[in-house]
């Protein structure tokens, strides 16, 4: 039997049996399915640290046929999430994409790093919800191999007047390139900026910046039809009751 003494944040639970939970925990190192014996107990000592964005520190121990959480101590609950239903949806939505890209023995550390951004941003911040998933699309898509040809046009290596992103060529065109491309959607130069910002900068500064309503129009298409593209599935926004 080993012992295992990790950071995570609890991505998915589930009842099972009486009193016993199962979740879903995404650590540095990978997605982990755990069972939390007795959490759902009033008096359990694992309650809060098994509750859906948790983020704590786990002791977990392997047994023959699964984990099991043995402790646990919290370190961040989300509250402002928690009693808001509009926080909720998008950081429920952060979660599955998460819980989609994510499996066992993986280095997952810039992975996590980008989802306890995101949800900072969600729950201690005012900042437009949209903005923030559409930050953490791209920065994410960038972490997973995905990143788009943001240096030059990828038709005809142009590096001035880049005005389109190509959806199928997976990068900045230029005008002339980008007007024969039925997948490629005009952006202006600020969001032009703002992608290339959003993929390069420092991970804690990636929210550090402002846009216009307009040109986040633009980045809200962008990220939400290369990010289906690249991940091969619709993602929608859903509502939770």
């Amino acid at each position: 039997m080993g012992l295992i003494k990790t950071k995570g944040i609890i991505l998915s639970e589930s009842n099972m049996n009486d009193f016993d939970k199962m979740v879903t925990i995404l650590t540095p190192n990978g997605k982990i399915g755990c069972c939390a014996k007795g959490a759902r107990k009033p008096k359990s000592l694992l309650m809060a640290g098994t509750q859906f964005l948790c983020f704590g520190e786990y002791l977990i121990y392997e047994s023959a046929s699964t984990y099991h959480i043995n402790s646990c101590d919290t370190i961040e609950l989300f509250y402002p999430i928690r009693t808001d239903l509009d926080k909720l949806k998008y950081a429920a939505h952060a979660s599955k994409i998460i819980n989609d890209v994510t499996y066992e023995n993986q280095n997952t550390y810039k992975i996590l790093q980008l989802y306890l951004n995101t949800l900072y941003m969600i729950s201690e911040t005012e900042r437009n919800l949209d903005f923030i998933l559409s930050v953490f699309k791209i920065r994410l898509l960038t972490l997973l191999g995905f990143s788009p040809q943001i240096k030059h046009c990828v038709t005809c290596k142009q590096e001035e007047n880049l005005s389109y992103f190509s959806i199928k060529d997976n990068g900045f065109k230029c005008a002339s390139c980008g007007k024969v491309d039925k997948s490629a959607i005009q952006i202006s130069n600020s969001t032009v900026t703002a992608i290339r910002y959003i993929m390069l900068a420092d991970a804690k500064k990636i929210f550090s910046f402002q846009i216009s309503d307009e040109n986040l129009q633009e980045l809200n298409l962008v990220s939400k039809l290369y990010f289906n593209e690249k991940l091969e599935k619709e993602y929608k926004l859903e509502n939770l009751f």
